[in-house]
Formats: structure tokens, sequence, C-alpha cells
């Protein structure tokens, strides 16, 4: 399971309510979440991310409310990953829950730039950025999450796996 695009980059405190605005919680439908992904922080975000696409972030990314939504949001967008120096500690399991990718990695969120074609190898944690010819390592999932991950978030896996 692997991660390739292009690099969309925040900085710190990226907080729920600019991944996904309240104004739009009114529904659970995941395509109408990513059309208004990141738009009070990026308004051409949605214009331009494509599917594979990378968001880099700095630290306590996802900070805010507990809503399920952002990473439904950021997903749903065709975001393949987020990386960041640290995740809100709600937002990293909301994300694992719903199947979204994410690496913490504080040289990889100190030195990759907008714009950067990243590759991400999930089993192994390494971040390659082709532009800069440099290759971070981030701590990956164990085994059991990325089997979480790979099915699409909890649901799935459940639904896949029963409940052993």
């Amino acid at each position: 399971m692997n991660g390739n695009g292009n690099v969309f980059r925040y900085g710190d405190n990226v907080d729920t309510d600019v991944i996904i605005p309240a104004r739009y919680l009114n529904t659970s439908d995941g395509k109408e979440l990513a059309s208004h992904c990141m738009e009070d922080i990026d308004k051409d975000f949605v214009k331009k991310v494509t599917p594979g696409d990378i968001i880099v972030a700095g630290t306590n990314f996802g900070c805010g409310s507990c809503r399920e939504q952002a990473p439904i949001a950021i997903k749903e967008s065709g975001v393949s990953c987020v990386i960041a120096t640290t995740f809100a500690r709600i937002f990293y399991r909301n994300s694992i829950n719903m199947g979204l990718p994410i690496l913490e990695c504080k040289e990889a969120s100190g030195k990759i730039q907008a714009g950067d074609d990243v590759e991400v190898d999930f089993s192994t944690g390494e971040i390659t950025d082709h532009m800069l010819g440099m290759t971070f390592k981030a701590e990956p999932f164990p085994p059991f999450v990325q089997e979480i991950i790979k099915e699409g978030g909890w649901g799935n896996y459940l639904i896949k796996n029963g409940s052993r």
C-alpha cells in the first residue's frame, strides 16, 4: 500500500473547523464533504487536488473538535496520505477508523514543500521526496492497523473479518 502525489503544505494547528467547516456538517455524504475540504484555509484545494496527492503539515494537525467528517473529507478528496510532525490524538484515531493513512515525521514535515512530488510506502514508513532527492523515515503502523487502513476503515475491516 503506497501513496504518491503532489504536496499541499500547511502549517501548525490546522484544526478540524478549517478541514471541514461546521456549516457543511449537515451531510454524511463523503463526496459532498470533500467538495468543501480545506476551503477556509485554501480556497483552491478542491480545484487542484488529484487522487494520490499528499498533505504535509506541522504540529497538532487535526486539533479542535472530534468530528469524524474531517478525515472523511480529506480521504474522499483523493488525498492518499497526511504527513505531519504531530496529530491531535482524536484526529489520529478517527483517521485510522476512517481508513485515512497518516504518518508522523518531524524531518519530512520540516523539509517537504508545497508542490513537491512525494511517494510514501506505508508498510515501511519511507517517505521519498523526488524533488529534494531525499528519503525520510516515519514509524509505520503495525500490520493490524495497516489492514484496517487497507480495508478502508474500521467498519469495512469488521465486515470483512468479523469481530473475531
